[in-house]
């Protein structure tokens, strides 16, 4: 089993915030799914790939836990795990935290379908996706609270 990698590192800027100070969930998820096309390329599941088959990925569930509040100046990363891939589902999991001091900021899980950009119907991952997929498949855990 594969252990969670560095798949986006980046700042929360001042405009990132909201009335409350802190980085705007809206931010999190832009920065999870920037996460998620670093994650999906190493499986193989690159734009070219995409392009050249006529596919797409598309969420379908996505859970998030908030840890921990981000401010303007906090450098974060995020590491990711792929969970399980299926013949045309792929689950994995986000960790987002403030890099200096390492503490969990949130946790996110998502559930991923390839779809065929013309029928717009799921399709099966070509054997070679699924071969990688699972070659990287991670045992992680839900931080306990």
């Amino acid at each position: 089993m594969s252990a969670l990698f560095e798949t986006y590192r980046g700042a929360v800027y001042p405009w990132h915030c909201d009335h409350m100070g802190h980085m705007n969930v809206m931010w999190y998820v832009g920065k999870f799914d920037e996460a998620t096309w670093n994650l999906f390329a190493s499986m193989g599941v690159t734009p070219a790939f995409l392009r050249q088959r006529q596919r797409a990925m598309a969420a379908v569930q996505q859970n998030i836990t908030y840890r921990r509040e981000l401010l303007a100046g906090d450098v974060v990363a995020v590491r990711s795990g792929l969970l399980e891939i299926r013949d045309k589902v792929v689950r994995f999991v986000h960790e987002m935290r403030e890099a200096l001091s390492n503490e969990i900021s949130a946790v996110c899980v998502i559930t991923g379908v390839h779809m065929d950009m013309h029928t717009r119907r799921s399709t099966p991952f070509p054997p070679e996706i699924l071969a990688r997929g699972r070659e990287r498949l991670c045992d992680y855990s839900l931080p306990k609270e």
